[in-house]
């Protein structure tokens, strides 16, 4: 047996030391943060006054970004100046033979090529982090490695903090990608200054409304002149937050079920995850969020309290439409528990729940208003696959319109196959399996046969798999989950990456490289691969009760 930090005083004060040192990094890197002044004035005055954005030039189509931002008539991004990006007329098109160009200089997003330098060190960052989860995987499981139970708490505080203090230090490097950033100011400028019409006003307002009570908070604390510049921080930190938060719930769930040792390295799996650093940190998108609330949402249908985990779900959805991919899963729980109050209640309470957070929103609206938004929001990605990398992007269908026919049907209805095909085999699995831990599992197998198969998807669909199937071994303990948990770090990393530093430059359905194709079909072998540990799981269980009724 190897015992672990004996000196338990060197080791805490070891572990106080590298919180300091994180915490003035992240102290250092915000008082220099250049935040452009052009920028901050110009957000004031768009707080001020949100309709004084009529005059900007707009391109004369209404083309999109690689990752959905679009361009229309209510909807332009104005260029923000010091921050590398051309957003004025005709700098994103379509050319004739369907390429699909970013926005501003080589970086797409907008990204300068002085932090597009940070770029390679995120992938030397990402060997490295696969190593060391590896070799602690080895000392806990083949070495017998301990750590000191006086430590623990210290342990898990200190790497929360660190990975906290990392991820606001790294959101300084770069401001994010430029379409989404723009969009987010936006909005939570729209908000703030009349909330109740933010879907009259705001430029392309196509996400449900959770997230607007978010970005509300965030255009209120940026009005004030001095805290303006940092705008763009302010926008990343709620998915920062969700992450350290996500990473503390992994911790406190594997407690019951797994050694402290396996608890404090799955922790940290995610805390330190590149696929984490380089959504929220870098690219400043919302993913970590809406993962917070799905892991929120099924450990409360986990614990069978179904009337709050109907609430959760209602909350997902209303914030990403995506959040319609996991409601199988509710679903399948409400059938298998047969308990008709139970289904009224939860029911009720969804309602209930949808009509609080929509009502605000309703001024002026029809009646019909949000029916009509995720119609507009879904009907606004009509391609086989906006960059994911998936099945459609491997047969060469990427930026492929889902009219076009492939093999007796159309990309579309082949979605649809196979949504209706996923959701059936994981609704047998689930009611196979006849247990609560199977939750998390089944949504696992919702996002990720749906991300690899269906139509649509964008490279950052497929974020909450990181989270899901690392939980999903803390109900099942079946380690394959940890190499699928391995596999999906990789696949949603590159995907991320590719599209963030420019590598989508020019993507259209002749695009081939042998990374897309490599890790497309990397997708689909992880896909197949957990429906072979889902299946061997429930045979296991079936022998289990056939066994114990033998006896």
């Amino acid at each position: 047996m190897i015992t672990m930090f004996p000196k338990k005083n060197l080791f805490k004060v070891g572990l106080i030391f590298l919180i300091l040192l994180s915490a003035f990094f992240c102290i250092y890197s915000i008082k220099n943060y250049k935040a452009n002044t052009i920028t901050s004035k110009n957000n004031v005055q768009q707080f001020s006054n949100n309709k004084s954005n009529k005059n900007i030039p707009v391109p004369k189509d209404n083309t999109k970004f690689s990752n959905g931002t679009r361009y229309g008539e209510k909807n332009n991004i104005q260029k923000q100046p010091g921050n590398n990006m051309n957003f004025g007329k005709d700098s994103s098109k379509r050319s004739e033979n369907g390429t699909h160009q970013m926005p501003g200089g080589d970086m797409g997003g907008g990204l300068s090529s002085t932090k597009s330098k940070y770029a390679p060190f995120l992938t030397l960052y990402l060997i490295a982090f696969l190593i060391l989860c590896a070799g602690a995987f080895y000392f806990i499981t083949r070495r017998d490695l301990k750590i000191n139970r006086n430590n623990i708490k210290i342990l898990i505080f200190s790497l929360l903090c660190i990975g906290l203090f990392l991820r606001i230090s790294l959101s300084t490097v770069m401001e994010g990608y430029g379409g989404d950033i723009n969009l987010f100011k936006d909005w939570a400028s729209t908000t703030a200054n009349s909330f109740s019409q933010f879907y009259t006003n705001a430029r392309s307002g196509d996400y449900p409304p959770l997230y607007m009570y978010v970005l509300f908070l965030i255009g209120k604390i940026a009005s004030i002149s001095s805290i303006n510049p940092y705008y763009t921080l302010l926008l990343k930190l709620p998915s920062i937050a969700a992450d350290v938060i996500t990473a503390y719930f992994i911790y406190r769930l594997a407690k019951k079920y797994l050694s402290l040792e396996f608890s404090i390295l799955l922790s940290a799996f995610y805390i330190f995850n590149p696929v984490t650093f380089i959504d929220s940190a870098l690219w400043g998108q919302v993913d970590s969020f809406f993962t917070l609330i799905i892991v929120l949402s099924l450990f409360l249908l986990s614990e069978r309290k179904t009337v709050l985990s109907s609430i959760a779900f209602t909350c997902a959805v209303l914030m990403k439409p995506q959040g319609i991919i996991f409601l199988p899963v509710l679903l399948f729980e409400l059938v298998r528990e047969r308990d008709l109050k139970i289904f009224i209640k939860s029911v009720i309470a969804g309602i209930i729940t949808a009509l609080v957070i929509i009502l605000p929103f309703s001024y002026n609206q029809n009646a019909l208003w949000i029916f009509k938004l995720y119609s507009k929001t879904i009907s606004e990605y009509p391609y086989a696959s906006v960059n994911g990398f998936n099945f459609f992007n491997l047969i060469g269908a990427n930026y492929k319109k889902i009219s076009e026919v492939f093999f007796i049907f159309n990309y579309q209805i082949w979605g649809m196959i196979a949504i209706t095909a996923i959701t059936l085999s994981c609704w047998y699995l689930y009611a196979k399996n006849k247990n609560r831990m199977f939750v998390f599992a089944a949504a696992l197998v919702q996002i990720s046969g749906v991300f690899t198969f269906s139509t649509g998807m964008h490279e950052r669909y497929l974020f909450p798999a990181a989270a899901l199937s690392v939980i999903s071994f803390i109900y099942l303990k079946d380690k394959r989950l940890l190499t699928l948990a391995i596999g999906y770090t990789i696949t949603i990393y590159t995907n991320i990456y590719y599209i963030l530093f420019g590598g989508s430059r020019g993507m259209n359905s002749d695009s081939h490289s042998l990374i897309i194709d490599a890790i497309s079909l990397l997708n689909i072998i992880l896909f197949i691969y957990l429906m072979k540990i889902l299946i061997d799981n429930m045979n296991l269980i079936h022998n289990s009760r056939s066994t114990f009724h033998n006896c």
